[in-house]
C-alpha cells in the first residue's frame, strides 16, 4: 500500500468537519509520540517559537549535567542531545530556531565534554555542528545573521582555546 499524495489528502481534509478532524488529529498522536509532540508544539508554542527553544535548552540541559565524562558514553549522551535538537527544531521549521539551539549545544559541549580526549567521534560531533552552522547562518534574515556570525565567531575563537584540534581557520 503506497500513500496518498498531499495534494489529495489536503482535498479531503477541507471537506472534513471540525469533530472528523479533531478525531484524526487525536488518532494520530496517540500512535506516535513525535506525533504528538509536534501537536503539541502546533497547539501551543507555535505562536513564540524562541520561547519554546529556550524550553527545549531548559530540558537538555539534564542531560548535559548528567553526562559521564568517558569519552565513549559521553559521545552517546552526545548524540542522543543532537538527535533531540534536530527534532525538536524541526517541529518549529525556522532556520533561527535550529541556529539557536546548534550554537547552544556546541558552547555547551565546550563546557561538559572532555577536550582534552583524541576520540575522532567526540571531536566529530562538534566539527559536524560548526559546519551545520555555516550552513544555517546564510539562510537567516541579515539582521539575524549578523548577530549569530558574531556569537559563532566567539564561539569557535573559544574553541580553538579550549581544545587544540580546533582549526579556527577553518570556519571564520
Amino acid at each position: 500500500m503506497k500513500p496518498e499524495k498531499l495534494s489529495d489528502l489536503k482535498k479531503v481534509l477541507l471537506v472534513l468537519s471540525v469533530p472528523e478532524l479533531t478525531e484524526i488529529c487525536l488518532r494520530l498522536a496517540k500512535y506516535k509520540k513525535e506525533n504528538k509532540e509536534l501537536l503539541a508544539y502546533l497547539l501551543f508554542d507555535a505562536n513564540q517559537p524562541m520561547k519554546y527553544a529556550e524550553d527545549v535548552k531548559s530540558f537538555l540541559i539534564a542531560d548535559f549535567n548528567n553526562m559521564q565524562k568517558h569519552y565513549f558514553y559521553s559521545t552517546k549522551s552526545l548524540r542522543k542531545i543532537i538527535r533531540l535538537i534536530n527534532r525538536y527544531a524541526k517541529y518549529t521549521g525556522s532556520k533561527q530556531v535550529e541556529t539557536e539551539l546548534t550554537i547552544w549545544f556546541c558552547t555547551n559541549y565546550l563546557t561538559y565534554a572532555d577536550l582534552r580526549t583524541s576520540h575522532k567521534p567526540l571531536q566529530g560531533l562538534l566539527t559536524r555542528q560548526f559546519e551545520k552552522i555555516t550552513k544555517l547562518l546564510p539562510k537567516l534574515h541579515e539582521d539575524l545573521q549578523f548577530d549569530y556570525q558574531k556569537e559563532f565567531e566567539i564561539l569557535i575563537i573559544k574553541a580553538a582555546q579550549q581544545a587544540k584540534w580546533v582549526n579556527k581557520s577553518e570556519y571564520l
